[in-house]
């Protein structure tokens, strides 16, 4: 028996790099799942886990990978189950008195439920568990393992995880400090977070967004502290890795960046223009399926099929972050392309016209069959889901409004503009016009103050509990919500009568052919101060400040070059990252057949390679699909692989529910599903 984190790293001594999610899928198969394959053991075992580590497992793996591991049967904790001695179990739990409770009860007394128990806690467990499993010996000698694997956050994406917090607004942002919802969400979303670490074994610096009122924090209130004590709270459990967990870093090798969701108020509700975005903001979906109709072959009703839009699929990864005109003209590139150089589609274009086919043809044709109908199932599949986006923004009327939203943050826009589009656009949507009306108030929030917000409101045609919405947006920006022109905020002078505010700036040297693909989430500007070392420490503290003899730019892993030329390297390179072509982040190889190659995950895992330190940044309240989209071109441009955390990824929808029910209490939770 054993008692102790993993030895393994993606980093450290080892020559292969791995990014964020593929050590997560390799520890869980191969440190846990494989740590059950010895000598002595049956060739399958039983894997058990409770309501969260089944998320874990899920989130990082597929059932496929599990069985490989030699795993027959997926169980639940807290269900009844079968005994089933003559076979190995597999234990991945959290480390609660409940689950210690239970996993005893399993294995204790003359007929276990198992053979033998391998145990693994997703995060630290409590001295006094391990002593009462120890304590108990009937159980003692049954145990094969008995591990701390420290992951317990949930990969969403190869560089992004959440904390799946669905209720950080309610439980952090309104109820009251002595509230046990706070600690418990504080706490838990401390513990998750640092697992990244241990996991990772990355020891970080930990800077977070400062409250303005850090001298007098009396005076502050709760919600201007969450980074703070969050920031104190995964401190206090990466400290402790380093005399618990077997070569972790004594110095630190990363950055972390805590922020809360009053960062940026534009981000969660302006039409962001990717393909990605445009699938989750207009399409009904369920989590990363499409559900597509398709002809019968009977001649019936259309079948129903199901789609996973995710990094499996080639085309979707090359694509998804691409501006959607962008898109859809690339895919119709590719269709021409497919058709044009794929031997199987020329020869059943021949039959099409009418030509013969030879012998040798067909048999050509035959062979290519297989893969050349997954490919053109796959094409046909994304042209036409580009297809039906087009067709919405047409329908809704997206690109007025997508432009006014653009002006407004860029301060090309105001008051009047805001009022003659709602007077004149009264059947755009209740939605639609909300999140503009929350981008006005961002951008404006004096024109909310008073009565003013309930004239705008009537205008618009929308209900009190959309009103709601607004406030509750408001009071998550704390005290800097009355200024307009705070540090992201500037005024561009027309004439001397009248003036119009912006919160963003146009970079310099980035130039977009694409329309309304200007907008850029506050973090870009923050991830490159933070690389830069200019971000301010008064707005942004560090919980272990490094001192400037020991400041050094990033260095790629793994290389003997200087982080003198390697700074110089990377200032002589191009500084725009978007272009009419999507850049080389998001670009794939084509292969000879004219489609994406299945290669893309390999080759964007071998540029992984000479990336420098990793930089992580944590937004507690959701993330956005443009910050994801952000953190992707950042790596390419930066050579440091940027992660995103936060406590849900969440699209303008989900966001808008989530202010919508800040004061409603908490539903019951559901049962959890295996696969």
């Amino acid at each position: 028996m054993s008692f102790s984190d993993s030895d393994s790293s993606s980093v450290g001594g080892t020559n292969e790099y791995k990014n964020f999610r593929q050590t997560s899928r390799d520890r869980l198969l191969f440190e846990m799942l494989g740590a059950a394959n010895t000598e002595n053991s049956k060739p399958w075992r039983v894997l058990i886990m409770d309501k969260v580590t089944v998320k874990v497992m899920s989130h990082s793996c597929k059932m496929a990978d599990i069985t490989d591991q030699g795993v027959s049967l997926v169980e639940d904790l807290f269900r009844r189950r079968q005994p089933l001695p003559s076979l190995d179990a597999i234990y991945f739990i959290q480390p609660s008195k409940e689950n210690v409770v239970m996993f005893l009860s399993d294995m204790s007394g003359r007929e276990p439920l198992y053979k033998k128990a391998f145990v693994f806690f997703s995060s630290p467990v409590p001295r006094e568990f391990v002593n009462h499993i120890k304590c108990d010996t009937s159980v003692l000698p049954r145990i094969g393992a008995l591990r701390e694997m420290n992951l317990e956050y949930f990969p969403i994406d190869s560089q992004a995880f959440i904390t799946d917090h669905d209720r950080a607004l309610d439980d952090l942002f309104v109820e009251s400090e002595n509230s046990r919802r706070f600690d418990n969400c504080l706490n838990t979303m401390a513990t998750r977070i640092a697992t990244v670490f241990a996991s990772l074994k990355e020891f970080p610096f930990v800077r977070y967004r400062a409250s303005k009122a850090l001298e007098d924090p009396t005076a502050a209130s709760l919600r201007e502290l969450v980074p703070t004590k969050l920031a104190a709270a995964v401190w206090n459990c990466i400290s402790k890795y380093k005399s618990t967990i077997p070569n972790y870093p004594q110095s630190e090798t990363c950055e972390l960046l805590i922020l809360d969701r009053s960062i940026d108020q534009i981000a969660p509700v302006i039409h962001e223009w990717t393909y990605d975005a445009m699938c989750r903001d207009l399409l009904e979906m369920e989590g990363n399926k499409y559900i597509y109709e398709v002809s019968s072959k009977t001649g019936g009703d259309p079948d129903k099929r199901e789609a996973l839009l995710e990094d499996t699929d080639p085309v979707w990864l090359e694509l998804r972050h691409a501006h959607i005109a962008d898109a859809s003209e690339r895919l119709h590139e590719k269709m021409t392309t497919f058709a044009s150089k794929n031997r199987a589609a020329q020869i059943h274009q021949t039959a099409r016209d009418g030509g013969e086919i030879s012998t040798r043809d067909l048999q050509k044709m035959v062979q290519a069959l297989p893969q050349y109908t997954e490919q053109v199932e796959k094409i046909t599949l994304h042209v036409e889901i580009a297809g039906k986006i087009n067709t919405l923004i047409r329908e809704m009327g997206l690109r007025e409004l997508g432009q006014l939203e653009q002006d407004l943050v860029f301060g090309d826009a105001g008051a009047k503009d805001v009022i003659n589009f709602l007077r004149t656009n009264q059947n755009a949507s209740p939605e639609n016009k909300l999140r503009l009306l929350m981008i006005y108030a961002s951008v404006y929030p004096e024109k909310f103050e008073d009565d003013k917000a309930a004239k705008i409101m009537q205008l618009a045609k929308l209900t009190a509990e959309d009103m709601t919405v607004v406030k509750n947006m408001r009071l998550l920006a704390g005290s800097d919500s009355k200024k307009a022109t705070s540090a992201h905020s500037f005024s561009l002078k027309f004439n001397a009568q009248k003036t119009k505010q912006a919160t963003r700036k146009d970079r310099t040297g980035e130039e977009e052919t694409w329309q309304l693909f200007r907008f850029y989430p506050m973090i870009e500007e923050l991830i490159e101060n933070l690389c830069k070392g200019e971000l301010s420490k008064n707005e942004y503290s560090c919980m272990n400040e490094p001192s400037p003899s020991t400041t050094k730019p990033a260095v790629p892993r793994g290389s003997t070059q200087s982080a003198t030329s390697q700074t110089s390297q990377s200032a002589g390179g191009p500084k725009s990252m978007r272009s009419r072509r999507t850049a080389n982040w998001a670009r794939s190889s084509i292969s000879d057949d004219g489609y994406g190659s299945d290669s893309i995950l390999k080759a964007a895992t071998l540029d992984f390679k000479k990336m420098g330190q990793r930089v992580f940044v944590f937004i507690i309240g959701g993330a956005t699909r443009s910050e994801l989209r952000v953190c992707h071109k950042l790596t390419a441009k930066l050579r440091r692989e940027v992660v995103l955390g936060c406590s849900t990824l969440d699209d303008p929808p989900q966001y808008i529910m989530k202010l919508k029910r800040l004061s409603e209490p908490e539903p019951p939770v559901e049962a959890p599903k295996f696969f």
